[in-house]
């Protein structure tokens, strides 16, 4: 059964930090593109960041400096180190995984996981 499991959000003031974790069990995490999109209420998902399998990442320009994607292939997590947060980082935070390549679309991702929520205070 696949299963990807996000933890450590909460609730946060700004200017504070936080770190995200997806446990990953099931697939060939060591082969997906892992990525952290997060959806505040009445938007859409948005793409935050991804790692490739070879350690490629990419962050989307509001979080650049801030946030920091990591994986642990070993233990099969993914993370996402958050400082410098926001009241408009706040959000349900998902990871989701993919064989092939990374992508921008949530809808290509097979694997999705249930979503963490941050809330960050101002």
């Amino acid at each position: 059964e696949v299963q990807l499991v996000e933890s450590g959000g909460g609730l946060v003031q700004a200017g504070g930090s936080v770190r995200l974790s997806c446990a990953a069990s099931g697939f060939s995490y060591s082969s997906c593109c892992m990525s952290w999109y997060r959806q505040a209420p009445g938007k859409e998902h948005e793409l935050v960041s991804f790692i490739s399998s070879d350690g490629n990442t990419y962050y989307v320009d509001s979080v650049k400096g801030r946030f920091t994607i990591s994986r642990d292939n070993g233990k099969n997590t993914l993370f996402l180190r958050m400082n410098a947060l926001k009241p408009d980082d706040t959000a349900m935070y998902y990871c989701a995984a993919r064989y092939y390549g990374c992508s921008g679309s949530w809808s290509q991702y097979k694997y999705k996981g249930q979503g963490t929520q941050v809330t960050v205070s101002s």
